[in-house]
C-alpha cells in the first residue's frame, strides 16, 4: 500500500458547511472532520447515485496528481478543467513504502484514474503516454477495457477506478477482480467506486458505504445492494411490479 489516510487541508477556522458544494455532501463533511483511513490494498466506495462516491474518487485521483478526465500521473488528458475544490485540498499520509512516491513530483508518481466514459481514449488515444497493443476498433468495448487493465495496470502505484464494471460482462468482471487482487498483492493500491456486488466480493478488500450517513466500513453481506440483488434474482416480479405499467 502507498497511502494509509486521506484528509482535507482546509484553512484554519473554515466551516465545511459554509462553502456550499461539495462541502455539504455528507461523506465530504465526514472526510473533512475525520479523514479516510485505508486498511487494505483494495478499497471499494459503494453508494447510490448522488451519494458522493464518484466525487470522492475524483478528488483522491486529483490529490495524487491524476487527471480528473482520466489518465496517468503527469499526463494531461484533453481538458483545461481546473482541479475540483475538494481535489485541490486533498492530502495524504503515506505508508513507509509509499512515502517516496507520494512526496515525489507529479510526473514521477505512478498510477491511473479510470472513468468509464473516457477510459479507452485515455488508455489508447493519440495523447496516451503508452498505448495498448491492439487498437480499440479491433475489439469490443469490454475487450478493450480488459486489455488496457492487463497492460497498463501493471506497476506499483495508485489506481482509482470509477464504475469500471459499466462496460464489462459477468465473466469480464471476474477477470477484473483477479487483476485488482494481483495489483494489491504487488504493493499497488486500488480505490474503486462501484455499484457491483460482484467486484465488492473480493476477499480481503475494504468496503466503504457512502450515503446520507456519511461513510462507514461494512462487510459485503451487509451491503444494501447485495441484499437487493439477491432478492431481485430470487423474485424479479416483486420489484418490477412497482415500476412497470399494469
Amino acid at each position: 500500500m502507498l497511502i494509509e489516510r486521506a484528509y482535507v487541508d482546509l484553512p484554519e477556522g473554515a466551516g465545511a458547511a459554509e462553502e456550499g458544494w461539495p462541502w455539504t455532501v455528507p461523506c465530504v463533511r465526514q472526510l473533512v472532520a475525520e479523514g479516510l483511513a485505508f486498511r487494505a490494498p483494495v478499497t471499494f466506495l459503494v453508494g447510490e447515485n448522488g451519494s458522493g462516491k464518484s466525487t470522492l474518487a475524483e478528488a483522491l485521483a486529483e490529490g495524487f496528481g491524476l487527471d480528473s478526465y482520466g489518465g496517468s500521473a503527469g499526463y494531461k488528458y484533453a481538458s483545461s478543467r481546473e482541479v475540483s475544490p475538494l481535489g485541490g485540498r486533498m492530502r495524504f499520509d503515506p505508508t513507509r513504502e509509499g512515502r517516496a512516491m507520494v512526496r515525489a513530483p507529479r510526473v514521477r508518481r505512478r498510477g491511473f484514474f479510470l472513468r468509464a466514459e473516457t477510459a479507452l481514449e485515455a488508455l489508447s488515444g493519440e495523447r496516451a503516454t503508452q498505448r495498448i497493443s491492439r487498437h480499440p476498433d479491433e475489439m469490443s468495448h469490454g475487450e478493450g477495457f480488459l486489455l488496457a487493465f492487463r497492460e497498463r495496470f501493471a506497476q506499483r502505484g495508485l489506481y482509482v477506478l470509477d464504475e469500471p464494471e459499466a462496460a464489462l460482462s459477468f465473466s469480464s468482471c471476474l477477470e477484473l477482480v483477479a487483476l485488482m487482487d494481483d495489483l494489491g498483492r504487488s504493493g499497488a493500491q486500488v480505490v474503486c467506486a462501484t455499484h457491483s456486488p460482484l467486484l465488492t466480493a473480493l476477499p480481503g478488500a475494504e468496503i466503504v458505504e457512502v450515503g446520507e450517513h456519511g461513510m462507514r466500513s461494512v462487510e459485503w453481506a451487509e451491503l444494501g445492494l447485495v441484499d437487493h440483488w439477491r432478492r431481485y434474482l430470487s423474485d424479479p416480479r416483486a420489484y418490477l411490479r412497482h415500476v412497470l405499467a399494469p
